[in-house]
């Protein structure tokens, strides 16, 4: 007997979306910076010195950064067969050294989940205008051809991000890192970076929230 109602096959938006295409990223590399980020808000060696490995790993390709292999705990990855898993992994590695390097030194979370990536480097400028330079950097991040390019792009803009005290969704990140590297992706995540980029608002309160927090530097390595 056949079902009269049979289940209707997903549509293209919820095929595309994030949490079915990689919620297992998002949610893996959000788990692993709470959990080091309280750590090293904390001062906890174990987690202080696991940030200093990570941030050598910034902007580079993880796999030829030996001193990451084990740091993080990549069983869901493989275990999902959903995902593509070393492509998972170069978005997951590629997010966390990035946040690492945006952590250090700094007194408050630097992982913010709700901040995309378009509305942190918005945030950069005044309030009602445009700094060029930012912008071109943006841009170049944007019209990067491979994920290792894209890292290195990135890096630029994560240092400008720390300078301000500007937080930023790496579980975000790392999930649209993870859709760049799918047909069509880099389209599909540099429209998702220009939509957050024109729709944030910078306020006074965005330039000037970030320098009044304290900034108690954790480590130099």
């Amino acid at each position: 007997m056949t079902d009269a109602h049979p289940t209707p096959p997903p549509t293209p938006a919820a095929a595309d979306s994030p949490r079915n295409q990689d919620g297992t990223v998002h949610a893996l590399v959000g788990r692993e910076i709470a959990r080091l980020q309280t750590g090293y808000l904390a001062d906890r060696s174990e987690a202080v010195a696991a940030l200093a490995r990570l941030r050598r790993g910034a902007g580079r390709d993880a796999a030829a950064v030996p001193d990451l292999w084990g740091l993080i705990d990549l069983q869901p990855v493989y275990a999902d067969p959903r995902l593509h898993p070393e492509k998972a992994e170069a978005a997951l590695y590629t997010a966390l050294t990035l946040w690492s390097l945006h952590q250090q030194s700094r007194g408050s979370g630097m992982h913010r989940p709700g901040v995309p990536l378009g509305a942190a480097v918005r945030r950069l400028m005044p309030a009602g205008d445009i700094d060029e330079p930012v912008r071109k950097r943006f841009v170049r991040a944007g019209t990067s051809a491979t994920l290792p390019v894209l890292a290195v792009r990135l890096r630029e803009i994560v240092l400008l991000l720390r300078g301000q005290d500007i937080p930023l969704d790496y579980a975000l990140l790392a999930e649209q890192l993870y859709r760049w590297q799918q047909p069509g992706g880099p389209d599909r995540v540099r429209r998702l970076w220009g939509r957050a980029f024109h729709a944030h608002h910078t306020t006074t309160d965005d330039t000037t929230d970030g320098a009044a927090a304290a900034t108690e530097p954790k480590d130099a390595s």
